[in-house]
């Protein structure tokens, strides 16, 4: 399917400049264009492609002016970023009308007591347990497993071998991403007196609201008793692991290999860097943003406030720290000089007291 620059600004809301009749049939980044391909330039650092990709049609900024000749067509907008994530969405949209599937391939098992609504594609190997509710438009993967009386939204996306336990609660507009597991056991065990771990039984679910998307391989906890819960619009990436009765306030991003420990309420539109590690049992004020491979054993009060190192502290003090790091086997060095220069003063002054003592 093609579209020409004019037809992309106004999508857009842009303008043009160059060539409003030129077309593009497809999508790539800045330093791979070619004739017919649509990029968009948002980061100035890769600014010197514009001048240099065969791409047909650039999205820039309105506020974009090249300091060199450009021989692609220009459509300049508010906010490049967010207006190419909006045509590879719909992009997304027209290469995938073709294969939307629905009904059920075989094998399959469907408990009888199963509801299923319109528009929905299970595939082969898939295990729905019994009282499970599926909203309409919802795609279910091949090998994927649902728990008895889980309730599953609208417009859900399952990918394969997604597993969720019994009794979990899904939103509508939710993605999970391949071998993702919601609602394993929480980490529950009680120390007994002869040394060994007794397990406490988890009976709690995990409740995940609408518009949440969890990246492949991330495992959601249930509540040891009422609820873990993943709010409105959070998104988390590859390779996470929460725990139980953790919740995750709405619109948080939370990168790969980060851990929630249990009990810790993360607060509103909070940003978690990747190989994070926070504690059990804290509170993070909303606006959080924690940078990758911080430690975080402390709960949190003021709003929107960075965060950084282990064990994590304000950004501006770990800049400071950091700073010194470097140096330190040099400090090192002028300390024991110091301490040499010291040892010898106390020593020489301790002969010169001695000698005039004699003399006396």
């Amino acid at each position: 399917m093609q579209f020409t620059a004019k037809q992309i600004s106004e999508f857009l809301s842009g303008t043009v400049e160059g060539d409003e009749n030129v077309t593009v049939s497809e999508l790539s980044k800045i330093e791979e264009g070619k004739k017919g391909a649509l990029c968009f330039l948002s980061n100035r650092k890769y600014e010197q492609y514009i001048y240099t990709t065969n791409a047909s049609v650039v999205i820039v900024g309105s506020d974009f002016s090249p300091s060199q000749p450009v021989t692609c067509t220009l459509v300049k907008v508010q906010d490049p970023y967010s207006a190419f994530s909006v045509l590879l969405e719909k992009y997304n949209e027209v290469m995938n009308e073709s294969s939307q599937k629905t009904g059920i391939e075989q094998p399959s098992f469907i408990h009888p007591s199963v509801t299923i609504g319109k528009n929905v594609f299970i595939g082969a190997f898939a295990y729905i347990s019994e009282n499970v509710v599926i909203g309409d438009n919802t795609k279910i993967y091949p090998q994927v497993f649902i728990g008895s009386d889980t309730t599953v939204g609208q417009d859900n996306t399952f990918y394969a071998g997604v597993k969720i336990y019994n009794r979990m609660v899904i939103g509508s507009r939710v993605i999970i991403h391949s071998n993702s597991v919601i609602g394993s056991d929480g980490f529950g065990f009680a120390p007994q007196p002869d040394g060994k771990y007794s397990k406490i039984a988890q009976i709690g679910n995990v409740v995940i609201e609408d518009d949440v998307e969890i990246g492949a391989n991330t495992s959601i906890d249930r509540a040891t008793m009422g609820s873990t819960f993943i709010r409105k619009g959070v998104k988390l990436d590859n390779l996470i692991q929460v725990a139980h009765n953790v919740e995750i306030g709405e619109n948080t991003v939370v990168a790969a290999q980060a851990g929630i420990s249990g009990s810790s309420k993360i607060g509103r539109k909070s940003v978690i860097g990747g190989q994070v590690g926070i504690a059990g049992h804290l509170s993070l004020a909303d606006g959080t943003q924690i940078g990758a491979q911080a430690g975080v054993n402390f709960s949190t009060a003021e709003e929107n406030k960075q965060w950084h190192g282990s064990p994590a502290q304000p950004l501006r003090d770990w800049m400071r720290a950091s700073v010194l790091f470097k140096h330190l086997p040099e400090i090192e060095k002028r300390i024991r000089k110091l301490e040499d220069l010291l040892k010898r003063d106390t020593s020489d002054s301790i002969v010169s007291t001695t000698h005039n003592n004699n003399e006396r």
